[in-house]
């Protein structure tokens, strides 16, 4: 699969490295740490700008976290509470504690989707309780851009900079983002066990 996304991604310029950068936070599996390392290589060569190649897969990347934010947004906290209050086990979660997240999310929301979107494994899925708890969509939209940015820039700039090497960028990463995954699976887990539904009042 790598090979025929670096394959299309050479031939296909911008909106190649647009529509990648779009699946990549649909279906995680493809991966960004090897997307824009290509399109900053390319970019060394000369067959690309870089910063719009960076632009490009920003904006790939935000129309795809606009898609979670939409889910989200469309689940709704009272979904999720009714969810919570059925099925709270497997979901960890009481109505209290989603009541208690929202009130988190409401006050950290714009910090927590800005480094989210830094986090390998985290990018995607920060963007669904963004549209749970119907965050503004124009601060959803500015703290996603800016870590967004940030992230696209790093990784097409090491690729820029390591030129033919840019597949290494994708193997350092991929211990981390394994790890993460790792580590959610494993606080996931370790909730299911010790899961205790709180007392609701009344």
């Amino acid at each position: 699969m790598l090979d025929a996304l670096t394959a299309w991604a050479e031939e296909g310029g911008y909106v190649a490295v647009a529509v990648l950068m779009f699946l990549e936070n649909v279906f995680p599996p493809i991966p960004s740490e090897v997307i824009m390392p290509l399109a900053g290589y390319a970019a060394s060569r000369g067959d690309l700008s870089l910063p719009l190649a960076i632009l490009a897969g920003s904006a790939g990347s935000l129309a795809g976290a606009w898609l979670w934010y939409g889910i989200g947004h469309w689940i709704g906290a009272e979904r999720l509470e009714r969810g919570a209050a059925r099925y709270g086990r497997w979901m960890t979660l009481s109505p209290r504690d989603v009541r208690r997240s929202i009130q988190w999310f409401d006050r950290f929301g714009g910090a927590a989707v800005l480094v989210g979107r830094l986090v390998p494994a985290v990018r995607t899925l920060i963007s669904v309780p963004a549209g749970i708890v119907r965050m503004p969509t124009a601060r959803f939209l500015l703290f996603s851009s800016i870590g967004t940015l940030i992230w696209t820039s790093v990784l097409a700039g090491l690729g820029y900079l390591l030129g033919g090497q840019y597949e290494a960028i994708g193997s350092w990463l991929d211990p981390v983002s394994k790890g993460v995954v790792a580590a959610l699976l494993l606080v996931y887990l370790w909730r299911v066990v010790t899961f205790r539904p709180g007392h609701e009042p009344g």
